[in-house]
């Protein structure tokens, strides 16, 4: 079946929707995103992600194109067109086509490109490795300094992913200056008794929407959270690990380069973390 998916004002067949060859996405990379997952055919953690969206086009001098309330019709409209009970919706802001190739960025008249699509994820909450866990390795964070900006220059994650699949394992954890960063599209975490440590809000790492969240609900179940970087050596002998994405909720850690993290196997924190923020987000969900 084919997918309508929305450009630029228009509901078309995926095979019919064509963006110009100088679009400054397609050129420069010059653009951001955002990913809704779907849960029961309602939007989780809609309100966060249109303030993410906000934040990195005012970062990068663009125009938002459209209202919250604008944005919220094109998604559920897109999900209804879809029939999506659970997926996702991918969001893509560019600044546009300004008719040739040039660094210098185009007049402010030249208008955004706007593209939205869905992806079926039959039950995405129901995820099995969510059960026995993911391993990751660690590869150096060579990524340029605005990670804080959601752009679509994910050429280093990709290749990140592509290493953790040479290796056989599920991720790859980003290292600078000896403390961990991020995973490659997600946040990271580790699990000291009753306490969970990640780094800290900065330009180094994604302002995740479900990292927000997560933290929010482990505080009112009266879990101590520490926002501090750590090492690969201090996450190896934490006693549990996980992530965080719009995709993946929170996903326990059970190895990294290796070495077992606890007893290796999803701890009970995690699980009910990963408990708490689905059932919290369905109650919110529009």
């Amino acid at each position: 079946m084919t997918r309508t998916v929305y450009l630029n004002g228009d509901y078309l067949p995926e095979t019919e929707a064509k963006i110009s060859i100088f679009d400054r996405g397609f050129l420069m990379a010059d653009g951001v995103y955002e990913v809704t997952s779907v849960l029961d055919g309602k939007l989780i953690d809609f309100g966060g992600h249109c303030v993410r969206l906000a934040r990195s086009l005012s970062e990068l001098e663009m125009q938002n194109p459209h209202s919250d309330a604008e944005w919220l019709a094109i998604h559920r409209e897109l999900v209804a067109k879809n029939a999506i009970t659970d997926g996702m919706v991918y969001l893509q802001v560019t600044r546009g086509n300004p008719g040739d190739r040039d660094f210098a960025y185009p007049s402010e008249d030249v208008t955004p490109t706007v593209v939205l699509f869905t992806q079926n994820k039959p039950g995405l909450a129901d995820n099995p490795v969510a059960k026995v866990g993911f391993k990751v390795i660690s590869i150096p964070d060579i990524r340029w300094g605005r990670r804080d900006i959601k752009t679509v220059q994910l050429l280093y994650p990709s290749m990140g992913k592509m290493a953790a699949k040479k290796a056989g394992v599920d991720d790859s954890w980003f290292v600078e200056e000896g403390v961990v960063t991020e995973g490659t599209s997600n946040n990271a975490y580790i699990v000291k008794g009753n306490k969970i440590i990640t780094r800290a809000l900065s330009s180094d790492i994604l302002h995740g929407i479900t990292r927000a969240a997560v933290l929010r609900f482990a505080v009112e179940a009266q879990m101590e959270v520490e926002e501090r970087a750590f090492s690969i050596a201090e996450a190896q002998a934490a006693d549990e690990a996980f992530i965080t994405s719009a995709s993946a909720f929170v996903m326990p850690v059970v190895e990294i380069d290796g070495a077992s993290v606890g007893t290796g196997k999803p701890g009970h924190i995690v699980a009910r973390l990963r408990e708490i923020y689905l059932d919290e987000m369905r109650k919110a969900a529009v």
